[in-house]
């Protein structure tokens, strides 16, 4: 009120040309030191005519903008990845806006990308070239589909809950049912080849790279004085027109990932397609996990309680963490480096022994896990605050889907892998929830969930402990049982949420580099 009598009256910081309200008003908002925001409008027009010729002057431009055309425009997301960017979305939009015409919406399409990659799946799961080639071709198909879906949204203005969720959600059904499917071929093709632990490195690789990036993001979400030497080099390089497009490429988002898994898909082998994921994959979580790193040891960042409450529901503790941060983790001396240091301890002493002395399967296993439940729970028992807090998460992922990778692998049991993939795929469904959930502003899943799951550590001792207990066909009925009952009661209680709780769905896997 006191700004715009000031601007009506002509206070102080006006000047002598006469002004619109809303120019005088930002004018004397902004002397006050109110940073306001103001958008680019394009090729649209906004103005205050003083006088009929300046009013006729401007509904002349209003009327000579094509609405159609920006809306077609404005459809397609302003900062995705280069693939994404020149190879999808020049068409994807006019494929968006024929649906919208024709009364088709965003859940439909996003059901369509769905079965069109499961197809794809099924497809691969054939094991014959041209099986393989239909294969990549129908993926590439379905990741079109996946960019209308959003694009027609935006176009038709058709936003939903449920629409974010399964959008979210289908995405890496598709990827995951996709691994399968290849895994499949690779065995009942003609060179009966078992790609199933490369399949589920793949998959475990790709997994911990999206908690990486959804960690450090909660961690920095609200930080105050949240600024480095490095993300000012980074703003630098964006300056440069190619180097963006050259650091969302390393970065290997979706739309590069599909891209370079539906044409080894088609030109070489499964094993292939799962070697070069594994590399890119490994290359672009170096690359982001590095440039992180660097950022937040640079930085001088206060962080708040609610990314301490986010990077501790995404720690997914469970009751036997809980226990040694509220008995024990209360009297350690804590620094700001400790809970990294005692996650990375957890995940040493969970991993060493399986990999290094082969006694995964035995009570040896069994005893290491319940030291992986110590360690861990004394890196949270501090709020996550520290600048590296936010390793802990993905440091407890890699442990957990670590071990149900290894315990199968050197299991030799018939069916142990495709079992151990199973498990990781509702375990992963679960974590990727629990983000859903945190970025829709909902907080996590209710505890009561994370307790009968078990939390991550409950998982590895069950896990560890059916492997000493049972051995070949005996371990993968174990695994089998424990991902369906994981499965049953997560996809539960995330379909009764995300249907009833009107909570938006935030779900965004661009090109952004580190």
């Amino acid at each position: 009120t006191h700004a715009v009598a000031a601007a009506t009256a002509g206070g102080p910081g006006a000047t002598g040309a006469p002004a619109s309200l809303p120019d005088a008003l930002a004018d004397r908002l902004t002397a006050d030191g109110v940073a306001l925001h103001r958008p680019d409008l394009g090729v649209l027009v906004a103005a205050v005519p003083d006088d009929a010729e300046a009013r006729a002057k401007t509904r002349a431009e209003v009327e000579a903008v094509d609405d159609e055309a920006v809306r077609l425009r404005t459809a397609v997301k302003s900062r995705d990845g280069f693939f994404t960017t020149f190879c999808i979305s020049p068409y994807s939009r006019y494929l968006a806006r024929w649906c919208a015409r024709r009364g088709l919406t965003p859940n439909q399409v996003t059901t369509a990308s769905l079965l069109t990659a499961l197809i794809a799946a099924g497809c691969a799961a054939t094991g014959t070239r041209p099986g393989f080639v239909a294969a990549g071709a129908l993926l590439l198909f379905s990741f079109v589909l996946d960019c209308t879906d959003g694009q027609l949204a935006r176009y038709s203005l058709q936003y939903s809950t449920l629409g974010a969720w399964l959008d979210a959600t289908f995405d890496r059904a598709k990827e995951y049912a996709y691994y399968a499917g290849l895994a499949i071929g690779a065995a009942h093709g003609g060179g009966h080849d078992d790609v199933w632990a490369p399949a589920l490195g793949a998959m475990v690789l790709q997994t911990c790279r999206h908690v990486v990036d959804f960690s450090f993001n909660e961690a920095n979400h609200d930080a105050a004085a949240n600024t480095s030497p490095t993300a000012a080099l980074s703003d630098r390089l964006d300056s440069v027109g190619w180097t963006v497009w050259v650091r969302r490429m390393i970065v290997l988002p979706i739309g590069e990932r599909w891209a370079m898994i539906a044409v080894l898909t088609a030109l070489t082998t499964p094993r292939v397609v799962f070697y070069a994921l594994l590399v890119g994959c490994a290359l672009a979580a170096c690359y982001t996990t590095a440039g992180r790193v660097l950022r937040s040891l640079t930085r001088k960042a206060r962080r708040t309680d609610r990314a301490a409450r986010a990077l501790a529901d995404l720690a997914d503790s469970g009751p036997l963490a809980e226990a040694v941060s509220g008995s024990v983790g209360r009297r350690v001396p804590a620094s700001s480096y400790s809970a990294p240091f005692w996650a990375a301890l957890a995940a040493a002493s969970l991993l060493v022994g399986p990999l290094f002395a082969d006694n995964g399967g035995t009570w040896w296993a069994v005893l290491q896990a319940a030291g992986y439940a110590v360690f861990a729970g004394l890196a949270v028992a501090q709020p996550l605050k520290g600048p590296l807090d936010w390793l802990v998460p993905p440091v407890f992922r890699a442990a957990e889907y670590g071990i149900i990778l290894v315990l199968a692998a050197r299991s030799g049991a018939p069916g142990a892998l495709p079992a151990a993939f199973g498990l990781v795929a509702a375990v992963a469904y679960h974590h990727y929830d629990t983000v859903y959930r945190i970025r829709g502003g909902t907080g996590a899943p209710p505890h009561w969930l994370v307790r009968a799951i078990g939390g991550h550590e409950g998982r590895v001792l069950a896990v560890t402990t059916a492997a000493a207990l049972w051995h070949d066909q005996g371990f993968t009925i174990a695994l089998t049982v424990l991902a369906a009952a994981l499965a049953i009661a997560v996809l539960i209680e995330s379909i009764r949420f995300w249907v009833s709780s009107g909570a938006p769905a935030v779900h965004d896997e661009t090109g952004e580099p580190a």
